[in-house]
This record gives structure tokens, sequence and C-alpha cells, in this order.
């Protein structure tokens, strides 16, 4: 029961913020991009030529680390005629296990990849802001009951707007947005990582038996360290999804306007 345990709250924490938060940053930068109507495509090429290939970089990335062979990449074009803006081409061995694991890594790489980005250009903007929210958010454990963790995260959604008066804020969110609104994942992407997912899985599992049988303290270790780590994934993706949702409120403003 305790290895279920752990293993449970380790899929919870680490797989279901990229699930949630990679959503909702889905649906913030399909509504973005619609409301600008007929402007759409020129927006997007617009935020694209930055965004896309830090996109397709994070892929590139990947396959690197898990030894893909990248047979074609394009990090940025216009005018393709099924509006790719870019992609990359990689084959591996189906047989290696540790190949097949990284489809998982390569697939949901621009989520994980740029969230840390704007995390880092955000520390070297406002290193007082990002260790404030950071505290807030690692100091609200899940462990304690859903209520502190929700009352964690908004106080360091509150700690980020305290800044606003300060001209780095403003920096960050321009910055930011190249970024963010080029973070979601394509069908080939989110097809990709689900061919991964089982294998990284029962890697998670395998690992946590074969702690508990060691000893049943490494085990509760091995599962605080990765508590600890999707603090931090969750300050990533709470700076890329707070961008987001500033940008999806101007393209609600500039629709206003135009209608």
């Amino acid at each position: 029961m305790e290895i279920l345990t752990g293993f449970l709250l380790q899929v919870v924490l680490l797989f279901g913020p990229i699930l949630l938060f990679g959503y909702l940053i889905y649906l913030c930068n399909k509504h973005f991009y619609a409301n600008f109507g007929q402007q759409s495509r020129a927006v997007c090429y617009a935020t694209g030529f930055i965004g896309t290939p830090i996109h397709e970089l994070s892929h590139a990335i990947m396959c690197l680390l898990f030894g893909h062979k990248i047979v074609k990449i394009k990090f940025f074009q216009v005018g393709a005629e099924d509006g790719t803006l870019g992609y990359v081409l990689h084959t591996y061995n189906r047989r290696n296990i540790y190949q097949r694991i990284g489809n998982f890594f390569i697939g949901v790489a621009p989520i994980l990849v740029i969230s840390a980005l704007l995390y880092l250009i955000a520390w070297l903007l406002m290193p007082a802001m990002v260790t404030e929210m950071t505290g807030h958010i690692q100091g609200a454990s899940i462990s304690e009951g859903f209520g502190p963790a929700v009352k964690g995260f908004f106080s360091a959604i509150g700690s980020f707007f305290t800044y606003a008066t300060t001209w780095q804020w403003w920096a960050f969110i321009g910055i930011g947005m190249f970024l963010a609104l080029h973070m979601t994942l394509s069908g080939a992407d989110i097809k990709g990582a689900l061919s991964g997912l089982a294998l990284v899985l029962l890697l998670f599992l395998i690992v946590d038996v074969i702690l508990y049988f060691v000893a049943a303290s490494m085990l509760d270790t091995f599962t605080a360290w990765l508590m600890s780590a999707a603090g931090y994934m969750l300050c990533f993706f709470t700076l890329a999804l707070i961008i987001d949702l500033i940008a999806l409120f101007l393209s609600f403003i500039y629709r206003a306007i135009r209608h």
C-alpha cells in the first residue's frame, strides 16, 4: 500500500500539472489568436519568429538527450499549406527502451523547456519576486491538504502582480509573450508523448518498488524530492499561464475595439 500511495502521489504531482497547465495554455493560445480574426495568421507569424524556433529547439534537445536521430528540422517557416510554422522529424530504435521513454519528454519538451526558460528570465529580471513566488508554492505542500496548496498557489500569483509597477515586470511580460504563445503542443507532439508515457510510469513504479525493499525510508525520501521538484515545475507553469492569460485579456480588448 505504501508503494502504491507513493507512486500515485508522484504521478499526480509530476504529470498532473503537465496535463492541466498544458490544456489551459492550449485554450488560452487558441482563443488569443482567434480574437484577431483575419489577422490571426499575421499575429502568429509576428510572435512565432521567436517562439517557434525555441519550441522546435526544445524538441531537438530532447531528441539528442534520448538518442533519437534528427532527420530534418525546420525552426521557422512562413506560408506552409498546413499552417505549420516549424517541425522536427526524428527516428529511433523501437526496441530501445530508453529511446521509447524519450518519446514522452520529446513530445512535452516545449512546455517543460519554455516554462523553465521563462522562470530563468523572471529570475534574472526580478530575483526577489521569483524567490517569493517559489516560497509560497513550495511551502504549500499538497500532503497537508488541498486547501493550503490552493492558498499557496494564489499567494504566488499575488506576489507576481505586486511587481507590476516595475519596468522589469513589463519587460518580462513583453518577452514572455513571444515564448508562452508558442508553448502549445501539436497533435503530433501529444501523440508522441503518449507513446512513451506508459513506459515512464512503469519506470517510476519499478524504482518505487526497488527503493521500498531496499529501505522504506528511501522511498519516502525519493517521493519528497519529487514533490520539491514538482513545486518548482508548478512555479514554471504558473508564470507561463499568467503571461498567456494577460495576452488573452489583451486580445479580447482588441476584439472589442475592432467590433
